[in-house]
This record gives structure tokens, sequence and C-alpha cells, in this order.
């Protein structure tokens, strides 16, 4: 099989296309398993229909605002050019969105007749949850097996210890702040929110999290980046549960309102929790805290020391 061909295959969860695809992506959210963690699929599915009766206009709302669309799959596709054209025609480099086209099958169908032999499955999720990293695996390996597939297939659970990630973390923070003194502003990092009873649970996500941001604060002491203080935050919250803190909004409230800039740590590539919610909502709040500066960074997207992390990660799950 010398002309076997192998597959990286990106997983991420998705976002809407066109606004008709607002109202499919939540309701292919809720009726996960591993983010609402109910036994019966029956309350589920009511729980489910509940939020996305009571979300689906305000969600269209949001993404008419950024354009129609969510920037995810925009973002996504450069990158798998990026990394296509960085490992030659000996790859097929594809991939799959959790909850909006492309989805886990339609991309496993155009494989069936390209002679692979394995599969490499890199969710582009840098710590690890439940919510986020098992569901995609769990969704492309389901797939694929009912589909008689034979590859052998090869997952990454994490790469936020990955210097080549965190060094394009650094270049997005560089670029928000440009020329001006670290010392004047303050930086948070905003990590997607989780409901408290899936950290207790046994969920690592919160601790990946923490340990993430002590790489990055040793790397940006190293290249004298010297902000006046450093933050971990959780965006998101939705419903009543009790939810990782300090949330975003209190973290603000209590952070030297001379500048701060904000770092989206759980995301790789930017969508509506990045260009909305962060760069929109919550710079609100901040002018109403008397914010002098507010500063959002990009998420790393289809930067070269993206790729090289990406090459470098399958290079060490060969």
């Amino acid at each position: 099989m010398s002309n076997a061909k192998e597959a990286i295959i990106l997983l991420n969860m998705g976002g809407p296309n066109n606004l008709h695809e607002v109202e499919m992506f939540l309701k292919n959210m809720f009726a996960d398993k591993n983010i609402l963690t109910m036994k019966s699929d029956l309350v589920r599915k009511m729980v489910g229909g509940l939020i996305v009766f009571n979300r689906a206009e305000s969600s269209q709302e949001i993404y008419r605002q950024l354009g129609g669309k969510s920037p995810i799959v925009g973002h996504t596709k450069n990158l798998v050019a990026k990394l296509q054209a960085r490992l030659g025609d000996k790859f097929i480099v594809d991939f799959v969105m959790r909850y909006t086209p492309p989805f886990a099958c339609e991309v496993i169908e155009k494989l069936k007749d390209e002679n692979i032999d394995k599969i490499y499955l890199i969710p582009l999720y840098p710590q690890y949850s439940t919510t986020t990293t098992k569901s995609s695996l769990e969704d492309f390996e389901e797939c694929y097996h009912d589909k008689g597939g034979d590859a052998l297939l090869v997952e990454i659970k994490h790469f936020f210890q990955n210097e080549s990630y965190n060094k394009a973390i650094l270049q997005r923070i560089k670029e928000k702040m440009g020329s001006s003194d670290y010392n004047d502003f303050d930086i948070i990092f905003s990590a997607h929110g989780l409901p408290q009873k899936i950290v207790d649970a046994g969920d690592v996500y919160e601790k990946h999290v923490k340990r993430h941001i002590e790489i990055l604060k040793g790397m940006m002491k190293s290249e004298n980046m010297g902000f006046h203080d450093v933050h971990l935050a959780y965006q998101s919250k939705v419903g009543p549960l009790a939810w990782l803190k300090p949330s975003l909004e209190d973290k603000l409230k209590t952070v030297r309102n001379r500048g701060v800039v904000i770092f989206p740590i759980a995301f790789t590539i930017d969508n509506s929790e990045t260009n909305f919610e962060l760069d929109i909502e919550y710079r609100e709040i901040a002018e109403e805290l008397g914010f002098k500066e507010y500063r959002v960074c990009s998420c790393p997207n289809d930067s070269e020391l993206f790729v090289d992390a990406l090459c470098e990660i399958y290079e060490k799950m060969k």
C-alpha cells in the first residue's frame, strides 16, 4: 500500500454558514449528550427544545450583526489550505464541524475512495473537555465505524503545551498591544465557561486552562511583556446552574480600569463568542465601567505559527 494516503482532519464546534443554519446549530448543540448531560433522552430533548426556542431569535440577531454567518468556517478553510500546502499531496487535509456543515458523515463519505490507511483527528480545542474534545471525537468515530471505515484512527486530546501554538497566542497579543506600554494594561484570559457540575464530575478543562495560563505567564515574562496583572475569567454562561467563576463581567469590575486586553484562551478560531460577545457586548460593559482602553485579541486562526503547531502535533501523533 505504498500509494496509501494519510488524512488529517481538524475538528471544531462549527457555526452557522448562514442565518437559516442558526436554529440547526442550536438544535444540534443542545441535543448533544455531552452538553446537556441528563441521562434521559426525553428530558434532554425537552430542555434542549426550550433553550432553542428561547435563544433562536436573539442568536439570529447576533449573526446578522456579524454579516449573516459565523466567521469560524472561513478561517478554518484558510487554515486547512495552508496546512495542505505545507504538507503536500501525500496528505488529505480537511475539517469537520460538530453542529453545522460540513458534518463528519459527509467528510467521511468524501474520504471513502481515497485509499487512506491512517486518519489523524486533531480537535481544535487547546484544552480537553468532555463538552468539546470528547464530543467531537466520538461524533467522528461513531460515524466512521457506522460507514464501515477501516483506516486507523489516531487522536490527540489537547495541545495547550505546544510551544509554537503558544507563540501564536503571544503574537496575537503583541499585535493588539502595538507600541503601547504593557504596564498600562491588565490582561484577562477569557475561557468559555462550563457548568460547575460538569467539572465536579471529573472534567479536566478548568485544570488545563489554569495550567495553560501559567505556561503563557512564563513565556510573557521571558518576552518582557510586563502586564500590570494577569487574570482568568469565564464567559458565555447560560441558564440558572452554577458555572465556573469568576465571570468575565465580575472580573472586569475588579480590574484596574486604565486598560485591559482580552485573549480568548479556549478558542483557536474566531467565532461569535469572540467577535460578538467579547468585542461588542463586553466592550459596552467595559465602557460603562470607565475603562480607558478595551482591546480584544484575535484567535490564532490561520497564522503561520498555528500551522507550525499543527505540523508538530501531527509529527508527535505519528
